[in-house]
């Protein structure tokens, strides 16, 4: 395998407005261009958008596909029955370990789309390989596909005008064509900022268009990795390889949602009732602190004693303060709870929150 970094149909894009380029997941990736926190803050007032194309994106066709991935993934595929509907779910192994977070789109008759994290592409594509019957046709466009993210309380307004007219934008968690300034797409309204807006998956060769044509808007910046780590910290929403890995269950990761009880007959799905019936050892919190900014990895204390380790953290622009989720014991899980964070060999007093952290938003208007 080489160890040359990919890159997206934007690099030159990033180039040309004066990205810092970094290594993620492979990829050479923005992770930031005017600043992290004007970036930040640019999404949560007006509109950003990112390139999120290093994702992985396939498709599965075919009379058996529903079958399928219910089978693979822990939600309930017959609840976006309706063609467009869109679904958050897990992959699990057999001891009900998460293989990756996803989203899963009823993108067409007896077909699926689903979108995977980047540091996943290879891992996922051969689970989801392994585990198909010969009925079904199961391919990865991620090579032939762009997705960018337009994200902000004055997205929506954007694509409308962008769009064609008589184009009405789709409903949350909703998949529909359009002509975005003559470009084929698909649009979803879907995202990572806890901000409303879309996610737009539209050919390689066409991006970098699509692009211009977005960022032609006065009232949009671009944004980075950066800023799209803190967004989505506010809100709580987990990033695989932070908040969960192969070595945890969800329902110690807070994503008992997304595996519903009344679901059985996927892979894990055994597991993960035991942990449920039980109750898991450890939780994935909230926690703010003051003073300092958590980082992975830091140690979580109680009353002097590590009890924990911070699983994602930074400083949050909205709330001018530390923020974390991290895993505890479960008898420490309770909101209120003091903790300390150990940063750079200081104790810093921390308390468990229940995530989102920020509960103001165009999403919650």
């Amino acid at each position: 395998m080489s160890d040359e970094l990919k890159r997206t149909a934007l690099y030159a894009e990033h180039v040309a407005l004066g990205a810092r380029m970094v290594p993620f997941a492979g990829w050479e990736m923005p992770v930031q261009y005017a600043g992290i926190i004007e970036e930040h803050n640019a999404v949560r007032r007006a509109a950003g958008v990112f390139d999120i194309g290093h994702m992985a994106e396939f498709r599965v066709f075919g009379f058996a596909a529903f079958d399928y991935l219910q089978r693979l993934f822990t939600n309930d595929l017959s609840k976006i029955s309706e063609l467009g509907r869109a679904q958050y779910t897990l992959m699990l192994d057999e001891d009900g370990y998460i293989i990756d977070d996803l989203i899963v789109y009823h993108s067409g008759d007896l077909e699926y789309l689903i979108i995977a994290n980047a540091s996943n592409h290879e891992v996922d594509f051969a689970w989801l390989s392994t585990h198909a019957p010969d009925e079904i046709e199961l391919v990865d466009e991620s090579e032939r596909t762009s997705l960018i993210a337009l994200q902000g309380p004055e997205a929506l307004s954007i694509v409308r005008e962008l769009a064609a007219q008589g184009w009405e934008a789709p409903s949350r968690f909703t998949l529909c064509e359009a002509l975005l300034d003559t470009i084929p797409a698909l649009v979803a309204r879907t995202g990572y900022t806890g901000e409303d807006g879309v996610e737009i998956l539209t050919s390689t060769s066409s991006a970098p268009q699509l692009w211009r044509s977005i960022l032609s808007f006065g009232q949009v910046s671009p944004v980075g990795l950066g800023a799209r780590d803190t967004l989505r910290l506010e809100m709580g929403y987990p990033l695989y390889g932070s908040d969960m890995d192969r070595t945890v269950d969800p329902i110690s990761a807070g994503l008992g949602w997304v595996v519903p009880a009344a679901k059985t007959g996927y892979i894990g799905a055994q597991a993960v009732e035991k942990v449920r019936a039980s109750g898991p050892t450890t939780k994935l919190v909230g926690i703010t602190i003051e003073g300092a900014i958590p980082r992975h990895g830091m140690s979580v204390l109680r009353e002097g004693a590590v009890v924990g380790k911070v699983a994602s953290g930074s400083f949050s622009p909205t709330l001018e303060k530390g923020i974390a989720t991290a895993y505890v014991p479960a008898e420490l899980s309770e909101p209120g709870t003091a903790l300390q964070v150990e940063v750079r060999k200081k104790t810093i007093q921390a308390i468990v929150v229940k995530p989102p952290f920020v509960t103001s938003t165009s999403l919650s208007a």
